[in-house]
């Protein structure tokens, strides 16, 4: 099957949207399928070459978003158009699709190639975030884009909902995979865990982009508990207001693969806490860490989360209820060990093998429609 992923990120950039997309054409190289990428040029431009895709990647030229640089919009061009019609794909597969995506589902209507739009950031609540508005013209575009499509993926029951009460349809749930071989209890590392905790007896941390709709100031009254030691990973425009704020705080930046492994299996107790999340893979990784999580009530976690029984889900924008989650769990190192344990359980099983092959279905579904309507 020749597949183009016209995505709106990929690697080098560090995000959920370029980590799916990667991981999808992995796996559909690894089951013999042909893909072909086309993705904005990267903000690392240098690095671009060096990215081990296991696919040709196609990059059309692309802007900073305004007050967040890290983020490439797309510009109008016939790279789109030329590598479809070069590539004559049996299916295109829109990642996150709002600008290249918009014009990836036109160019695949006007070949009359299907399309599966996977949805992944709520783009609607993000307008509020950084314009102050605009949620409603956000889900006119979202509508638009998806309603074209063959069929709509959405990563949890609370995404799912959200795009069927905004009159998306075609709506089917897929959800995300996870390296559980990766991310392990067995990576902990005491030495890491002592020179990250600096003599506190309990270690808690965040993993994720520094951006207004991550709400990690909710952190403070967290960090500013007796014995605890916070740590944050990530980067992004927040950042310096963040180490200005939260001063008891350790940043240790942007860190990934098998080092990032071992500070999430080195933390004792993992918490998100931005609200808008369509799915959470930072939960996720998390848990197949075997670490308990505290997570807001809200979105994707709540899938994620078994509340009680792998972690603890409190109410969203109150750093109080992450201070008492956190405090409650770290009374207790058997609750943690126990709560971890079954986190480990819950998702050691949904490797990006396994749900890639379900995304396969959803091609062949597709393919198996269009053919029956031709018919």
């Amino acid at each position: 099957m020749r597949v183009v992923i016209v995505t709106e990120s990929f690697p080098p950039d560090v995000n959920g949207v370029a980590h799916c997309a990667l991981e999808t054409t992995r796996h559909l190289v690894r089951r013999g399928h042909d893909p072909l990428v086309i993705a904005p040029l990267a903000a690392h431009e240098p690095a671009v070459a060096a990215v081990e895709s296991p696919c040709p990647v196609v990059r059309v030229p692309s802007v900073p978003l305004p007050g967040y640089p890290q983020v490439r919009i797309a510009l109008p061009g016939r790279r789109l158009s030329a590598a479809l019609d070069a590539h004559r794909p049996d299916v295109v597969h829109l990642a996150s699709p709002f600008v290249l995506g918009a014009r990836g589902m036109a160019a695949a209507a006007r070949r009359r190639v299907p399309a599966i739009a996977v949805y992944q950031t709520d783009l609607g609540r993000y307008a509020r975030t950084y314009l102050g508005g605009g949620a409603a013209t956000a889900w006119r575009r979202i509508r638009a884009v998806h309603a074209a499509a063959d069929r709509t993926l959405a990563p949890s029951s609370a995404a799912l909902l959200d795009l069927t009460e905004h009159g998306v349809p075609r709506v089917h749930l897929w959800p995300r995979g996870v390296d559980s071989a990766r991310f392990h209890p067995g990576r902990r590392d005491a030495v890491l865990r002592g020179s990250l905790a600096a003599g506190r007896e309990l270690l808690v941390g965040y993993v994720g982009r520094l951006a207004p709709e991550k709400d990690v100031r909710l952190l403070a009254e967290t960090s500013r508990l007796p014995g605890v030691r916070t740590v944050v990973i990530g980067d992004g425009p927040s950042a310096p207001g963040l180490r200005a704020a939260l001063p008891e705080v350790r940043f240790l930046g942007r860190r990934t693969g098998d080092e990032l492994a071992r500070i999430y299996a080195s933390l004792d107790i993992f918490v998100h806490t931005g609200p808008y999340e369509t799915f959470c893979q930072t939960v996720q990784e998390a848990m197949a860490s075997g670490v308990p999580v505290v997570a807001p009530r809200a979105g994707g976690p709540l899938d994620l989360v078994d509340h009680g029984r792998t972690g603890l889900l409190v109410t969203p924008g109150d750093g109080g209820a992450v201070r008492d989650a956190v405090r409650l769990l770290g009374d207790s190192a058997e609750l943690r060990i126990r709560y971890g344990a079954a986190g480990r359980a819950a998702v050691e099983d949904r490797t990006w093998e396994a749900v890639g092959d379900q995304l396969l279905g959803h091609y062949e579904d597709v393919l198996a429609g269009r053919t029956a309507v031709a018919a």
